[in-house]
């Protein structure tokens, strides 16, 4: 066969990690690494949760590099330790970015994180960038690298292009699909 169906979100993610000089890498070896230089290795379809998508997975490895700063893109797994909770307010900035970043598209609850975090995220209010945990302060840091950064115009494309497919998608969903959580901006 010539011809295969993608997902739509699934393509205009992988093409955001492209323009950054990204590799995506299946495996059913990991759930998700960074090599420390050009690949992000991602759990095969196989493995993912019900309401994981590859995008959603990109999406939230974006959010990692933004947190943790031009620094640590050559570091495996950003510098992070993921066999630990040593990094747990890393990781809940990350989701206030992924929030923040979502938000002005109607996206969070479509590309909600699905980690053992997910409480954390769900009960951020509406504006993910404030509050007085921890996380606030690098969270910030990372969402300014996402809105003026070298990557912003990227970022930027992959979520309006999302939310487009959103809205073309949201009112044929059943109401337990991710594409029914879309909030109309």
């Amino acid at each position: 066969m010539a011809r295969v169906y993608r997902d739509p979100v699934d393509l205009i993610w992988l093409g955001a990690a492209g323009r950054l000089g990204w590799r995506v890498v299946r495996s059913h070896e990991c759930y998700a690494a960074w090599d420390g230089r050009d690949t992000l290795i991602l759990s095969d379809a196989a493995d993912f949760d019900p309401d994981d998508s590859l995008a959603q997975m990109i999406l939230h490895e974006i959010c990692h590099a933004l947190v943790e700063g031009p620094d640590k893109l050559g570091e495996v797994d950003w510098g992070l330790d993921n066999t630990s909770d040593a990094d747990a307010v890393r990781e809940y900035a990350c989701h206030r970015v992924q929030a923040a970043l979502c938000d002005p598209h109607g996206l969070r609850q479509v590309l909600a994180p699905t980690t053992d975090f997910r409480p954390y995220y769900e009960a951020l209010g509406p504006d993910a960038l404030a509050g007085d945990d921890a996380a606030v302060g690098p969270a910030r840091e990372g969402y300014q690298r996402a809105v003026a950064g070298p990557w912003a115009e990227i970022i930027s494309d992959a979520l309006r292009a999302t939310a487009a497919v959103a809205r073309a998608v949201a009112p044929y969903a059943s109401p337990h699909s991710l594409w029914a959580r879309w909030e109309a901006r």
